[in-house]
């Protein structure tokens, strides 16, 4: 399959690259050691067209694909992953209100994340359910034209700084078909009994803001309910499909910094009276990074246009999700290993690539889930 991109594609490209180029490098490692950012970043990317751009344009977006939405992340993750999440993210659930949502919904809630009005999240997560997203015990109960909403959220996207956030609720936790018992809502974070916790001393990407929820007796009105009623985990799965191609975006853009890094550290860095560069192992490491990302990309490109043609293959994007998830923390890996002690300094840009690396394999599914979900394309 020919992923040449169009012109259109390629300005995209070099544009994010750019203004990450020319916004990022002074503030990343202020944003990573302070887990701070400033909205200042996120206002200009609006302005700029890099936020929502897959957004229809009825409603302020771009009106593209979710494949123009990776290439503007994986170009964002190349130069610092903490900075670029924390702008990719502020559309996070977006994809839900696109797919799902009713025209009134969509007309309120997505015109003000493009033009830098307000930010969004979601949240799924719970102390007891990560991997398995059915198992959310966090309720919404109706109660005349209001639902009722109690519970707590773990690692939720933009918690502390969203001005709404789409929850996943159970909303009939008695059905038998444990797949039928969740819907979403969407919960402006102002309403009493919202709490929102920032979590502190994250491994990495600590620009981006990620949040403990609390909701007591949270009342939102019934027209919030995005979605059908009982097919919250369907839409779940659905969405899961987009934001995963993000992640693997996210994971060939900062094994592209490993690259980049590795290679100017080996070129200038000296020992035993050669530069180490000049070291077949080195040079060897060099060839399997490349390869890797080339592949990985290549994945992740096939499945964002299949996407985009309304043929999501689920195999293929778990796929592309766990192979580039390994290939980024990989490189990562031999990018410090190469710097040597170097590498353990924060100084060093490589030290916050590795950090920041691993969580590709964690969310949005880890790497197991992915791998069980393209055993079972396979052998279904």
């Amino acid at each position: 399959m020919d992923f040449t991109l169009t012109k259109e594609q390629q300005d995209i490209q070099q544009a994010a690259r750019e203004f990450a180029l020319g916004e990022f490098p002074e503030r990343a490692q202020e944003f990573d050691r302070n887990e701070t950012f400033d909205l200042d970043i996120w206002r200009k990317a609006c302005e700029l067209g890099f936020v929502g751009v897959f957004i229809d344009e009825k409603y302020g977006g771009a009106g593209l694909g979710y494949f123009e939405h990776c290439l503007i992340t994986e170009e964002f993750w190349a130069v610092d992953a903490g900075i670029g999440n924390a702008l990719v993210t502020t559309t996070f659930g977006s994809e839900i209100i696109g797919m799902f949502a009713t025209e009134e919904q969509k007309e309120k809630y997505l015109p003000p994340l493009v033009k830098g009005e307000a930010i969004m999240g979601t949240a799924i997560t719970e102390p007891d359910a990560g991997s398995d997203p059915a198992g959310a015990t966090t309720t919404a109960i109706r109660d005349g034209d209001e639902y009722v909403i109690n519970g707590s959220k773990m690692f939720a996207t933009n918690g502390d700084i969203a001005k709404y956030m789409l929850v996943f609720c159970q909303t009939d936790p008695d059905n038998p078909d444990r797949h039928k018992r969740h819907s979403f809502f969407m919960v402006e974070t102002d309403r009493a009994g919202f709490e929102a916790n920032k979590l502190y001393g994250k491994l990495g990407i600590r620009a981006n803001d990620t949040s403990e929820l609390s909701l007591s007796n949270v009342r939102v009105p019934a027209s919030n309910m995005v979605g059908e009623k009982g097919k919250g985990f369907k839409e779940l799965m659905a969405f899961f499909n987009t934001t995963r191609l993000m992640v693997c975006a996210m994971a060939v853009g900062i094994a592209r910094a490993a690259l980049e890094e590795s290679i100017a550290h080996i070129k200038k860095r000296h020992q035993f009276g050669a530069p180490l560069a000049s070291f077949q192992i080195n040079q060897f490491k060099i060839a399997e990074m490349a390869a890797k990302i080339r592949a990985a990309r290549n994945l992740y490109y096939e499945a964002a246009w299949l996407a985009d043609q309304g043929k999501i293959d689920h195999g293929l994007v778990a796929m592309a999700k766990y192979f580039s998830g390994e290939m980024a923390v990989k490189c990562a890996d031999e990018a410090l290993q190469m710097h040597g002690g170097y590498g353990y300094i924060d100084d060093y840009k490589v030290q916050r690539i590795y950090r920041d690396a691993k969580i590709v394999e964690i969310y949005e599914g880890t790497k197991e889930i992915e791998k069980i979900i393209v055993a079972r394309s396979l052998l279904r």
